[in-house]
């Protein structure tokens, strides 16, 4: 990777498998909001970010360095090679090589822990854009004012501290629905420290997915989710509808296939690199709706 500064602005004139769309619209975040071809701006880590493509260049709008080096390097996961993670994926099977043929520049975002164990609560039976306008609630009455972008005032996601002040009602109110009492559930144990995503960065995918699942309306998809996005355990393997798709089409001659068998598959196929290759495959059979009435993209 490379880049400039240019005034205020952070430049990136070189770097590796890297797509601001591909990443921010493949369905693990939810707070961003589209403002032209490869143009967006961006509310994370208590900062609001413009990011857009300038001629092959990727522009971080008024960014500092030390903003761009401690928050948005880490963020965008631009320590990690995605050229040799792709190559070995792709060499597993045809299926994982033209999904990530379609996407090549999805990165797995790192997260803050909270805010995605929050976010992904709110999306269980939910459309991306009502996920989108309750984190954006509740961010708005809970969270701290940044400024503005686009006449639009924007506001961080609120710390534990300052959710835990939420009642269900008032949780409700901001279109949470009947995921209110499970937010009100987390937000009580992580303040009180039981859920911890600093000591889950140290322990195994299996403890901390077991950990995850203990608070009310969390299932496997979602503690897989937390786990993939924040908290870097990336052999995780998010199974929704479209990974159950996509993989029952293509591994199991398009049989209704139990999730665990998915998992077993998947754990034996794609090992540590699992997570890569359900955000290719998630966003793949989406795309193409693969698995439902229109048939798989390769045969059409």
């Amino acid at each position: 990777m490379r880049y400039e500064i240019d005034g205020n602005n952070i430049v990136l004139k070189e770097y590796d498998s890297f797509c601001i769309s591909e990443t921010l619209e493949c369905g693990q975040c939810f707070r961003f909001e589209k403002l032209g071809h490869e143009d967006y701006y961006i509310i994370a880590m208590e900062r609001l970010l413009h990011i857009f493509n300038k001629g092959g260049d990727i522009v971080f709008e008024n960014t500092s360095e030390t903003d761009f080096k401690n928050i948005w390097y880490n963020y965008f996961d631009f320590g990690r090679d995605y050229s040799e993670i792709k190559n070995i994926l792709s060499s597993c099977d045809d299926t994982v090589k033209n999904a990530i043929n379609h996407a090549p520049g999805i990165r797995i975002l790192n997260q803050d822990f909270f805010e995605c164990l929050i976010s992904f609560i709110i999306s269980q039976n939910n459309r991306i854009p009502m996920i989108k306008k309750a984190v954006a609630n509740i961010s708005q009455k809970y969270g701290k004012y940044l400024g503005e972008f686009n006449g639009n005032g924007c506001y961080s996601f609120p710390l534990p501290t300052d959710l835990v002040k939420a009642n269900e009602a008032e949780l409700m109110e901001c279109k949470t629905g009947f995921r209110a009492k499970y937010i009100i559930d987390a937000v009580s144990r992580v303040v009180s420290g039981e859920i911890d995503g600093h000591k889950f960065l140290n322990m195994s995918t299996g403890d901390v997915r077991e950990r995850l699942m203990s608070i009310k309306g969390v299932g496997p998809k979602v503690a897989d989710c937390v786990m993939l996005f924040s908290l870097s355990k990336s052999d995780a393997f998010p199974t929704d509808v479209w990974v159950k798709r996509v993989m029952s089409y293509f591994y199991f001659d398009g049989q209704d296939t139990p999730i665990k068998a998915i998992h077993n598959l998947a754990d034996e196929k794609f090992g540590k690199y699992s997570g890569f290759a359900q955000q290719y495959l998630f966003n793949y059979a989406r795309e193409f709706k693969i698995g439902s009435d229109k048939k798989a993209a390769s045969e059409k």
